[in-house]
């Protein structure tokens, strides 16, 4: 792959900027697709409506064969220099919006909580302003819009867009992921791991239970279960090197019905997570082994079942000072800031199993707003001029990438 040569701030500039008339109308339809959040893999109404606004620009999307989720070119492709992707992901979560906006959402207990509107939003923009560059002759070379569906749902809707063919005829690839400890007007940039490996873990335990008067003829799996709680954790924790920060978290221990029963079985279930590619490769075989060895000291029958999610996502260095050149042609070096490595996970990873890409965070927060936000929360909520950044990134992105 070709180096992106660094370029002096202000050293150039690019066409393409984000008209007000298509600024207002995307915040519209960014708060109409807050309105109606729809759950992973049941993104009709959200594929339907970018369909018909890509298609009125002139354009041909492609929906992706599970009837969710679409692809649309800005350009043709000659089968020549690979192009550069752009993506977005379009699902919900199943939790209740707790704002009091008038772009509420009106489909209980389902929200926008994660900013993926606001994803699908940019990218939707991006393209409207790439294919007027087009139609004036004035983009260098194509450019691949992906809007991914079910990025919510282990192992993540990205693993059947690469399969459907995504990325055939892409050689690069960037998002945005919103980030409400930025402000609005900036992103946050890192190069390598960006964010944490997630995987699910399931565990069963089974033993003969009995009277809480005589556990030493049971099975006590309510100490079992406890103990693999607590001590799996440990095990790991001196078989891993600390610096991969492989980590279990447990959501959920369920077992018995009745104080003076104990119970035939237990069932305890939570997430894996890891900072390290290596480590995450490993990770299923550890884990099962720490869970086995604990349930035996205790005389449990235990079953694993191990859920694959998703790798971390690790940005591009080239990738990553292509969104640093646009930035800076947009809105000014000070506009960009260093990130940490978060330990959410995101499906984004599955495309850089394939093809280099970057991942970008963008600021929501208002500034001065000193209110602690997160994301996957009720009252998750963006400042919209967020928008506006994105676009200028993307769009930016895709006119030096072409030289």
């Amino acid at each position: 792959m070709n180096q992106l040569k660094t370029r002096e701030p202000g050293s150039f500039t690019l066409p393409g900027t984000l008209p007000s008339a298509l600024r207002d109308e995307l915040i519209a339809f960014r708060r109409d697709l807050h309105m109606h959040p729809e759950l992973g893999n049941q993104e009709f109404r959200t594929t339907a409506a970018l369909k018909a606004r890509l298609e009125a620009a002139g354009l041909a999307p492609r929906v992706l064969p599970g009837g969710t989720g679409l692809i649309c070119d800005i350009g043709t492709w000659d089968g020549g220099r690979p192009m550069l992707a752009v993506r977005a992901d379009l699902d919900a979560l199943p939790i209740p919006d707790a704002k009091t906006v008038a772009y509420r959402s009106t489909v209980p207990n389902r929200a926008h909580a994660c900013g993926h509107d606001v994803h699908t939003t940019t990218v939707l923009g991006a393209g409207l302003v790439l294919a007027g560059l087009a139609r004036e002759g004035r983009l260098p070379r194509p450019v691949r819009l992906v809007f991914q569906p079910a990025e919510e749902v282990l192992p993540g809707g990205a693993a059947d867009a690469v399969a459907a063919g995504v990325l055939d005829g892409v050689g690069r690839i960037i998002a945005v992921h919103c980030d409400p400890k930025v402000d609005a007007g900036k992103i946050g940039l890192r190069v390598g791991p960006i964010t944490s490996a997630c995987d699910r873990l399931e565990v069963t335990l089974d033993g003969p239970g009995g009277h809480t008067a005589r556990p030493h003829l049971t099975t006590d799996l309510v100490t079992a279960a406890a103990r693999i709680a607590t001590d799996v954790p440990a095990v790991l924790a001196r078989r891993v090197d600390a610096r991969s920060g492989l980590s279990v978290t447990w959501g959920r221990i369920e077992a018995g019905h009745a104080p003076n029963v104990i119970p035939q079985h237990a069932e305890l279930s939570g997430t894996v997570r890891c900072l390290d590619l290596p480590a995450w490769r490993d990770a299923p075989d550890l884990v099962h082994a720490a869970v086995d060895e604990v349930a035996a000291l205790h005389r449990a029958k235990s079953t694993v079942n191990y859920v694959r999610g998703v790798p971390p996502v690790v940005n591009d260095a080239v990738i990553v000072e292509l969104l640093r050149d646009a930035m800076t042609a947009r809105l000014g070096i000070d506009s960009i800031e260093d990130t940490e490595q978060s330990l959410g996970g995101e499906d984004f990873s599955w495309y850089l199993e394939h093809v280099p890409g970057a991942m970008a965070r963008l600021g929501v927060r208002t500034p001065g707003d000193l209110r602690v936000r997160d994301l996957h929360a009720g009252d998750f909520d963006v400042d919209e001029r967020c928008i506006r950044t994105a676009v200028e990134l993307f769009t930016a992105a895709a006119l030096i990438d072409a030289d």
